[in-house]
């Protein structure tokens, strides 16, 4: 299980671009930090989540 955003997902075994491609999430307006590091957007299709890993993904939002 590898948990993001607090919240527990059967996601281990995939990349991060894999887990994204599921979600709502616009990668162009995001940072992911895997484990307490920032997962830099050019690793996300080579970063593998293992059972234990806790993602935090944070939507950047514009406004003015």
């Amino acid at each position: 299980m590898v948990k993001v955003n607090g919240t527990e997902l059967a996601l281990a075994g995939k990349t991060v671009a894999e887990y994204l491609a599921t979600t709502n999430y616009d990668p162009k307006r995001i940072a992911v930090e895997r484990n307490g590091d920032i997962v830099f957007k050019s690793q996300y299709a080579v970063t593998v989540l293992k059972d234990g890993d806790s993602l935090e993904i944070v939507s950047f939002v514009g406004g003015g």
